[in-house]
């Protein structure tokens, strides 16, 4: 089975999940989750379809750490003020929901370049003004949800067709390592 019908096939599976909103208009509230899954899910396709395995380990790494850290922040900041949301209840700092757009934004713009990574980093953007919009968060807590999704990003994504020099250090020698991907 190749690896287009397998993704239309669990497409397909996803879709019987599905059940419409009883209400006409959808509430902002669920179009800013929507674009928050959206994000990450389809850097992950975007990998997958391109058939970059590479690609396909970093986006994982990248979201693990991310929404780690992002947890680990969360559970620190719980008992100080940072932690509180508009609403007076707690985890609020950092978003979790930006967080994890972040990540799939910060994948595209590593990974992929600016072509990607400008509407990834646009549609976080909404989520994160959706999130503010709502009451759900500060902008303080989604600004330092974006910047640690950025920073993540950077430290475990590379280029697609990244050039790399490393140096290498042997028992009696020195010297220089050139690795290209293509």
């Amino acid at each position: 089975m190749s690896r287009i019908l397998r993704c239309a096939a669990l497409f397909a599976l996803l879709l019987t999940f599905y059940r419409p909103a009883p209400a006409l208009c959808v509430s902002s509230e669920i179009v800013g989750h929507a674009v928050m899954a959206a994000i990450p899910v389809s850097a992950f396709a975007v990998a997958y379809l391109n058939h970059d395995v590479e690609g396909e380990k970093q986006w994982l790494r990248n979201v693990i750490a991310n929404q780690s850290l992002t947890s680990i922040a969360r559970l620190g900041f719980n008992e100080t003020s940072l932690g509180r949301r508009p609403t007076g209840n707690g985890y609020g700092f950092p978003s979790g929901h930006v967080a994890f757009a972040g990540s799939g934004a910060a994948f595209y713009s590593e990974r992929y370049g600016w072509k990607y990574g400008v509407p990834a980093w646009l549609a976080t953007a909404f989520v994160a003004n959706n999130r503010v919009q709502n009451h759900d968060h500060h902008w303080r807590d989604v600004i330092a949800s974006m910047a640690l999704s950025y920073g993540v990003g950077k430290l475990f994504v590379t280029p697609e067709n990244a050039s790399y020099v490393a140096p290498v250090i042997g028992p009696d020698w020195l010297g220089l390592r050139w690795e290209r991907s293509f």
